[in-house]
Protein backbone atom coordinates (compact mmCIF):
# COMPACT_ATOMS: atom_id res chain seq x y z
CA UNK A 1 0.00 0.00 0.00
CA UNK A 2 2.97 2.11 -0.05
CA UNK A 3 2.93 3.21 -3.76
CA UNK A 4 -0.89 4.33 -3.26
CA UNK A 5 -1.87 7.77 -4.94
CA UNK A 6 -5.08 9.57 -4.83
CA UNK A 7 -7.16 12.50 -4.14
CA UNK A 8 -9.72 12.70 -1.78
CA UNK A 9 -12.67 15.21 -2.97
CA UNK A 10 -15.60 16.51 -1.36
CA UNK A 11 -17.91 19.52 -2.13
CA UNK A 12 -20.56 21.23 0.33
CA UNK A 13 -23.53 22.64 -2.10
CA UNK A 14 -25.24 26.28 -0.89
CA UNK A 15 -28.89 24.59 -2.55
CA UNK A 16 -30.65 20.90 -3.43
CA UNK A 17 -28.74 21.41 -7.20
CA UNK A 18 -25.49 19.56 -7.49
CA UNK A 19 -24.13 22.95 -9.39
CA UNK A 20 -24.35 24.93 -6.26
CA UNK A 21 -20.95 24.30 -5.47
CA UNK A 22 -20.03 27.08 -2.01
CA UNK A 23 -16.96 24.64 -0.88
CA UNK A 24 -14.34 22.13 -2.44
CA UNK A 25 -11.90 20.38 -0.70
CA UNK A 26 -8.99 18.19 -1.35
CA UNK A 27 -6.78 15.80 0.33
CA UNK A 28 -3.32 14.44 -1.19
CA UNK A 29 -2.16 10.89 -0.67
CA UNK A 30 1.19 10.24 -1.95
CA UNK A 31 2.68 7.08 -1.63
CA UNK A 32 0.09 5.85 1.17
CA UNK A 33 0.40 9.26 2.83
CA UNK A 34 -1.40 12.42 3.28
CA UNK A 35 0.82 15.06 1.76
CA UNK A 36 -1.67 17.96 1.66
CA UNK A 37 -4.99 19.02 2.47
CA UNK A 38 -6.99 22.08 1.12
CA UNK A 39 -10.43 23.87 0.61
CA UNK A 40 -11.72 26.54 -1.45
CA UNK A 41 -14.83 28.76 -0.45
CA UNK A 42 -16.63 29.28 -3.72
CA UNK A 43 -18.91 31.51 -5.29
CA UNK A 44 -22.25 29.64 -6.05
CA UNK A 45 -24.39 30.82 -8.39
CA UNK A 46 -26.00 34.31 -7.77
CA UNK A 47 -24.67 33.62 -3.79
CA UNK A 48 -27.79 32.39 -3.38
CA UNK A 49 -28.39 29.73 -0.68
CA UNK A 50 -31.07 27.74 1.27
CA UNK A 51 -31.58 27.85 4.63
CA UNK A 52 -31.22 23.69 4.57
CA UNK A 53 -27.69 23.67 3.27
CA UNK A 54 -26.55 26.43 5.64
CA UNK A 55 -27.39 24.54 8.16
CA UNK A 56 -25.72 21.68 7.70
CA UNK A 57 -22.37 23.31 6.85
CA UNK A 58 -22.76 26.83 7.93
CA UNK A 59 -21.82 28.49 4.78
CA UNK A 60 -23.67 31.78 4.38
CA UNK A 61 -23.29 34.23 1.53
CA UNK A 62 -21.18 36.74 3.12
CA UNK A 63 -18.77 34.06 3.42
CA UNK A 64 -18.71 33.43 -0.35
CA UNK A 65 -19.01 36.82 -1.49
CA UNK A 66 -15.91 37.59 -2.55
CA UNK A 67 -15.04 33.85 -3.37
CA UNK A 68 -13.78 32.73 -6.77
CA UNK A 69 -16.42 31.28 -8.94
CA UNK A 70 -16.15 27.56 -9.75
CA UNK A 71 -13.81 28.05 -12.69
CA UNK A 72 -10.79 29.18 -11.36
CA UNK A 73 -10.81 26.50 -8.16
CA UNK A 74 -11.31 23.98 -10.88
CA UNK A 75 -8.16 25.32 -12.59
CA UNK A 76 -6.49 25.10 -8.99
CA UNK A 77 -7.81 21.60 -8.26
CA UNK A 78 -6.20 20.14 -11.82
CA UNK A 79 -2.86 19.69 -11.40
CA UNK A 80 -3.40 17.57 -8.05
CA UNK A 81 -5.41 15.42 -10.50
CA UNK A 82 -2.59 15.51 -13.21
CA UNK A 83 -0.44 13.50 -10.46
CA UNK A 84 -3.13 11.13 -9.79
CA UNK A 85 -5.71 10.86 -11.89
CA UNK A 86 -7.67 8.97 -8.91
CA UNK A 87 -10.64 10.53 -6.96
CA UNK A 88 -11.91 8.83 -3.92
CA UNK A 89 -15.29 10.62 -2.45
CA UNK A 90 -17.49 9.09 0.09
CA UNK A 91 -20.85 8.54 -1.55
CA UNK A 92 -19.21 9.55 -5.07
CA UNK A 93 -22.57 9.15 -6.67
CA UNK A 94 -23.06 13.17 -5.23
CA UNK A 95 -19.39 14.73 -5.49
CA UNK A 96 -18.78 13.02 -8.96
CA UNK A 97 -22.26 14.53 -10.21
CA UNK A 98 -21.39 18.17 -8.51
CA UNK A 99 -18.70 18.24 -11.02
CA UNK A 100 -20.16 16.79 -13.83
CA UNK A 101 -22.92 19.18 -13.63
CA UNK A 102 -20.55 22.23 -12.63
CA UNK A 103 -18.52 21.43 -15.53
CA UNK A 104 -21.11 21.51 -17.56
CA UNK A 105 -23.00 24.60 -16.27
CA UNK A 106 -19.33 26.63 -16.83
CA UNK A 107 -18.99 24.54 -20.36
CA UNK A 108 -15.44 23.15 -19.27
CA UNK A 109 -14.61 19.73 -20.30
CA UNK A 110 -15.15 16.72 -18.25
CA UNK A 111 -11.90 14.87 -17.54
CA UNK A 112 -11.21 11.34 -17.63
CA UNK A 113 -11.02 10.28 -13.89
CA UNK A 114 -11.71 7.24 -12.40
CA UNK A 115 -13.27 7.51 -8.98
CA UNK A 116 -13.48 5.25 -5.73
CA UNK A 117 -16.63 5.55 -3.49
CA UNK A 118 -15.72 4.94 0.26
CA UNK A 119 -19.69 4.61 1.20
CA UNK A 120 -19.81 1.88 -1.38
CA UNK A 121 -16.84 0.05 -0.32
CA UNK A 122 -17.83 0.13 3.41
CA UNK A 123 -21.45 -1.40 2.63
CA UNK A 124 -19.43 -4.28 1.09
CA UNK A 125 -16.29 -4.71 4.02
CA UNK A 126 -18.49 -4.30 7.10
CA UNK A 127 -21.23 -4.61 8.51
CA UNK A 128 -22.09 -1.67 10.34
CA UNK A 129 -25.53 -0.15 10.69
CA UNK A 130 -24.83 3.10 10.01
CA UNK A 131 -21.76 4.15 6.99
CA UNK A 132 -22.47 7.80 7.05
CA UNK A 133 -18.38 8.86 6.80
CA UNK A 134 -18.52 10.45 9.97
CA UNK A 135 -20.31 7.48 12.17
CA UNK A 136 -17.39 5.07 10.53
CA UNK A 137 -14.59 7.71 10.89
CA UNK A 138 -15.90 7.58 14.77
CA UNK A 139 -15.62 3.32 14.80
CA UNK A 140 -12.21 3.78 13.21
CA UNK A 141 -11.26 6.52 15.38
CA UNK A 142 -9.81 8.61 12.63
CA UNK A 143 -9.97 12.19 13.47
CA UNK A 144 -13.30 14.17 12.61
CA UNK A 145 -12.62 18.02 13.09
CA UNK A 146 -14.91 20.08 11.09
CA UNK A 147 -17.60 17.57 9.55
CA UNK A 148 -19.16 18.74 6.67
CA UNK A 149 -16.40 21.30 5.76
CA UNK A 150 -14.94 19.99 2.65
CA UNK A 151 -11.21 19.87 3.26
CA UNK A 152 -11.87 18.25 6.60
CA UNK A 153 -14.15 15.69 4.98
CA UNK A 154 -12.09 14.98 2.41
CA UNK A 155 -9.39 14.24 4.81
CA UNK A 156 -11.52 11.77 6.39
CA UNK A 157 -12.69 9.87 3.45
CA UNK A 158 -8.58 9.69 2.61
CA UNK A 159 -7.70 8.25 6.02
CA UNK A 160 -10.95 5.97 5.91
CA UNK A 161 -10.15 4.76 2.40
CA UNK A 162 -6.44 4.01 3.20
CA UNK A 163 -8.00 2.18 6.10
CA UNK A 164 -10.42 0.23 3.73
CA UNK A 165 -7.50 -0.74 1.34
CA UNK A 166 -5.49 -2.31 4.74
CA UNK A 167 -8.79 -4.43 6.05
CA UNK A 168 -9.59 -5.77 2.96
CA UNK A 169 -5.90 -6.47 2.29
CA UNK A 170 -5.76 -5.22 -1.17
CA UNK A 171 -3.03 -3.19 -2.06
CA UNK A 172 -3.84 -0.71 -4.94
CA UNK A 173 -7.08 0.87 -5.44
CA UNK A 174 -7.86 -0.97 -9.13
CA UNK A 175 -8.54 -4.28 -6.86
CA UNK A 176 -11.65 -2.54 -5.63
CA UNK A 177 -13.63 -2.85 -8.40
CA UNK A 178 -17.56 -2.61 -7.23
CA UNK A 179 -16.62 0.57 -5.93
CA UNK A 180 -14.93 1.93 -9.07
CA UNK A 181 -16.53 4.49 -11.52
CA UNK A 182 -15.82 6.89 -14.10
CA UNK A 183 -15.98 10.53 -14.14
Amino acid sequence: MQEVDFVAIDFETATNRRDSICEAGICVVRNGKITETRSWLVQPPNNYYNYYNTQIHGIRPQDTAHAPLFPQVWHEILPYLAHSPILVAHNAAFDMSCIRSTLSMYNLPIPPITYYCTLRAARRLYNFECNKLDALCHIFDIPCHNHHRAGDDAEMCARLFLRQLKDAGWCMPHEMVFCQGSL
